[in-house]
């Protein structure tokens, strides 16, 4: 427990450096853009592919279970549709990016304090954190809904394709259920909680990284701490901001 309250302060302390203003912002966007391209759009193909095949298995397996008289065919597209918005695109995505990014992010960290990069800058006289960890907030959380742009539109286009391609229920009925009672707060309600987890495994996965004591065994076990509490962390949170933003 003494153990737990330590290093929970240690990473508030960690983000109160961290989240300061640039010492130079055109330093700043730079390094941001850089980043970018190396969290966001770089992982962009791994959305694309899990998601088509997680929107195409999901729909299968809708339909195999919903197969009633009494059932319309449209509830494949609307099931398909709430689960990808509500939970796939925001939380499961996290989840696995939290294994892609987070690790990067750790075992970059970890690589600079070991071989004492990060030293180097603090005798030079730069705010080490804020230049290696901000960048890395701001690009994560913000290029964050682009994912789930793009996780969502794949998804639905996974189901839509076993619609078109097989005889399992038809494209129509399953592009009417998309279609059917659509909440555009969904949509926001997913942006909003993939934001709050990519800040989660931004700021995680740089605190284990930063910390890191020791050689490369201790680079890769920072990167496997940072994964699992950030995969804890999504999970918890999720079920709190489930219950305040969905719930009345």
């Amino acid at each position: 427990m003494i153990k737990a309250l330590q290093n929970f302060g240690e990473y508030v302390l960690l983000m109160r450096r961290s989240i300061t203003a640039p010492e130079k912002w055109s330093v700043f966007f730079r390094q941001t853009l850089k980043e970018i391209f190396k969290l966001g759009v770089d992982s962009l193909w791994i959305v694309i592919f899990i998601s088509i095949f997680i929107g195409a298995v999901m729909t299968i397996q809708v339909s195999l279970n919903i197969q009633s008289p009494v059932i319309p065919d449209i509830t494949i597209g609307y099931i398909t549709r709430e689960v990808i918005l509500l939970e796939f695109s925001s939380t499961i995505m996290c989840l696995i990016l939290a294994g892609k990014v987070g690790s990067n992010i750790a075992s970059e960290l970890g690589t600079m304090r070991v071989t004492e990069q990060i030293d180097a800058y603090e005798i030079m006289g730069v705010n080490s954190a804020n230049f290696l960890i901000l960048p890395k907030l701001v690009a994560f959380v913000g290029f964050i809904p682009v994912l789930v742009i793009f996780s969502m539109f794949f998804g639905i286009m996974g189901g839509y394709f076993i619609g078109w391609t097989t005889d399992i229920f038809t494209a129509g009925k399953y592009e009417k259920g998309i279609l059917f009672w659509f909440r555009a707060y969904y949509i926001g309600y997913s942006f909003i909680k993939s934001m709050v987890f990519a800040f989660v495994i931004a700021s995680t996965s740089s605190y284990f990284g930063y910390n890191v004591k020791g050689g490369a065994l201790q680079v890769g076990k920072a990167s496997t701490n940072s994964v699992v509490m950030s995969s804890v962390l999504i999970l918890a949170l999720d079920l709190v901001m489930t219950q305040i933003m969905l719930t009345k």
